[in-house]
């Protein structure tokens, strides 16, 4: 029971259960958006009021493809704020902070004439003189 008490007072999971219950919340709140908001506007649009009430019936089954319409909505609303207020901001940020190794250098410095000459040059191309190893 000790070590089931530690894995639930764990960060990650208390951390990750903060985040599905504000990621519910937020799917309810768009789902009213969508809801009382888009649906109206597109039916001021396209002259359909509610598209919670479209559906056709096949052998007395009723298939209510208006729901399907507004959770699909609401479900694009979602992922594009997702995508742009998150991950791109993330992705950038990323981008930022990730530093590149430098490069390694493929000449040096000829210690006679100060020339740049190819790392491996036994012989320096412009004096003469033999390079260190």
């Amino acid at each position: 029971m000790k070590g089931f008490k530690a894995f639930l007072l764990r960060g990650n999971v208390v951390e990750l259960a903060v985040a599905v219950v504000i990621a519910v919340a937020f799917g309810v709140v768009i789902t009213a958006f969508v809801k009382d908001m888009v649906t109206p506007l597109i039916a001021a649009i396209g002259g359909q009021p509610d598209f919670s009430t479209l559906s056709f019936t096949v052998n007395n089954s009723k298939f209510l493809y208006g729901d399907f319409l507004n959770a699909l909505i609401a479900f694009l609303i979602i992922a594009a704020v997702i995508y742009f207020f998150v991950v791109m901001p993330y992705t950038a940020w990323m981008a930022r902070a990730k530093k590149e190794p430098a490069a390694d250098p493929t000449t040096k410095k000829c210690p006679e004439c100060l020339s740049e000459i190819p790392i491996d040059a036994r012989r320096c191309a412009f004096c003469g003189q033999p390079q260190p190893s």
